[in-house]
């Protein structure tokens, strides 16, 4: 791959480690395995899901947020490795980009063409932020092998914001960057988001929002409107999608369940009224590439957070 090795940290399989049942193959530690992605090769012969990590909170620090995400691919390895695992499924992980001297642009491009190269193998990705920066990169890495891919992001922010004088990119910008990319390269720009918080969003984010013709539930109508209502809005996004992209904040969950997160939400979504969305998001096969951000270890309580987050990626991949 020609990924910079300034910007890129090799995988830890000591990260990969658990209870010991005496018994192989029980928990998801045990069904990854890990290689350098500086020298690996893709083979027919290893079909892996890819997990990858983008390590940076420079974004939320451009965002005026509260630092600390920039660890959250590590402690999102060490609590998903522990959780007991029932399906025979194989997970390739790669290591992480990771963002130095606050070179946000740089690690984003080369997050972007580590996506592709598994991409072009054929291989999903599944990756760990970080801040939600990383959706940009991500995009880019996907709409190379899936033009007029379909975004799904569940999420308290619509993250429409325009670019500053002083920064391109921040965690509050990627999906304006995509859209702009979508108009620049006469691509629609299809964007589903559910959880919005109206305190957490201006009324300029909502007018970009109904310009751009984003499709959104915010999380009193997700918490007030029945459970088919939500799949009918889910199901008439992706009815004419061959591939979806599905990218997850942990700051659209209640403060009490999520903590450690730079800006909790004190009337978030709960993991129930999540999980069936995800659920059946997943199970249309068309989703291609996801990630889950914004998770601070720093800011967490008793790792509250941490094994959230690592819970809902069990469930989101046993979906897969």
């Amino acid at each position: 791959m020609l990924i910079n090795s300034r910007y890129y940290e090799p995988p830890l399989a000591t990260v990969w480690k658990g209870r010991e049942d005496g018994i192989e193959f029980e928990r998801f530690f045990q069904f990854v395995r890990t290689e350098n992605a500086l020298n690996y090769t893709f083979t027919a012969a290893s079909p892996e899901t890819v997990i990858l990590g983008f390590c940076s909170d420079e974004g939320i620090v451009r965002n005026q947020g509260r630092k600390g995400a920039a660890a959250g691919p590590l402690a999102l390895r060490q609590q998903l490795a522990k959780l007991a695992w029932h399906r025979p499924t194989s997970f390739l992980d790669l290591g992480n980009i990771v963002c130095l001297d606050g070179q946000l642009e740089a690690a984003q491009a080369q997050f972007a063409m580590l996506i592709h190269t598994c991409q072009k193998a054929g291989r999903r990705t599944v990756a760990f932020g970080g801040g939600h920066e990383i959706a940009w990169g991500h995009f880019m890495g996907l709409t190379q092998t899936h033009p007029e891919i379909g975004i799904i992001n569940i999420d308290a922010h619509f993250d429409l914001r325009p670019k500053t004088a002083s920064y391109e990119s921040t965690s509050g910008t990627p999906f304006r960057q995509i859209s702009e990319y979508c108009a620049e390269t006469s691509q629609p720009f299809h964007y589903l988001c559910l959880g919005i918080q109206p305190h957490a969003n201006t009324r300029s984010l909502f007018e970009s929002a109904t310009r751009l013709n984003v499709t959104y539930m915010t999380a009193e109508q997700i918490n007030q409107t029945p459970l088919s209502h939500q799949l009918d809005v889910i199901n008439t996004f992706i009815a004419k999608k061959n591939a979806l992209y599905l990218s997850i904040c942990l700051d659209v969950f209640a403060e009490s369940v999520a903590p450690g997160v730079s800006a909790p939400q004190g009337l978030g979504l709960f993991p129930e009224a999540v999980l069936p969305l995800l659920k059946y998001i997943l199970q249309s096969g068309k989703v291609v590439g996801l990630d889950i951000a914004e998770l601070s270890p720093a800011l967490d309580r008793n790792e509250q957070t941490a094994r959230l987050g690592a819970m809902i990626m069990a469930e989101v991949l046993n979906c897969i």
